[in-house]
């Protein structure tokens, strides 16, 4: 869905990706209005799911999640059909979900505690989705950048 965003949405959108915590009012000083239209546009931007939701960033190894991989699913799923993604989406694990082009149909991104979490996982969760043909696991050993911000463009004039 196409959302013809402003200079000001743009800018808002901005603002709340640096800080989603930041305070309306120094929202409003920053754009030079009033904090009640500020608000006003950021109840519009959330009714028009430009704001999806709100999250906290948490470190995985403050929780026990050391072990990152990506694993590419194969499915017996014929073209355009998401059984197979809709059931891997609500495995908890599971932080991502992408059908993909090529040979493989899924993408899928999961985050848990060692190498033996990640067995169980296979065995208990994804062994019970009769869709999945093949998969192939690639286990990330270091990070160097991971975030979700977008790259938020300037308005055109």
């Amino acid at each position: 869905m196409e959302f013809a965003l402003d200079s000001t949405d743009l800018r808002i959108l901005q603002l709340m990706q640096e800080n989603a915590r930041i305070p309306n009012v120094d929202m409003a000083k920053r754009l030079d209005m009033a904090p009640s239209a500020v608000l006003e546009r950021v109840k519009k931007l959330e009714q028009k799911k430009v704001i999806r939701h709100y999250t906290t960033s948490i470190d995985p190894a403050a929780v026990e999640q050391k072990l990152l991989a990506f694993i590419f699913i194969k499915s017996s799923d014929g073209l355009g059909c998401s059984t197979t993604g809709a059931s891997l989406a609500k495995i908890p694990e599971v932080q991502e979900v992408h059908h993909i082009a090529g040979e493989d149909y899924f993408l899928v991104k999961v985050r848990v505690a060692d190498s033996a979490s990640l067995i169980a996982l296979m065995r208990n969760e994804f062994a019970g989705i009769g869709t999945i043909q093949s998969t192939k696991t690639t286990i990330v050993l270091e990070t160097v950048k991971e975030e979700q911000k977008l790259q938020i463009p300037t308005a055109k004039k």
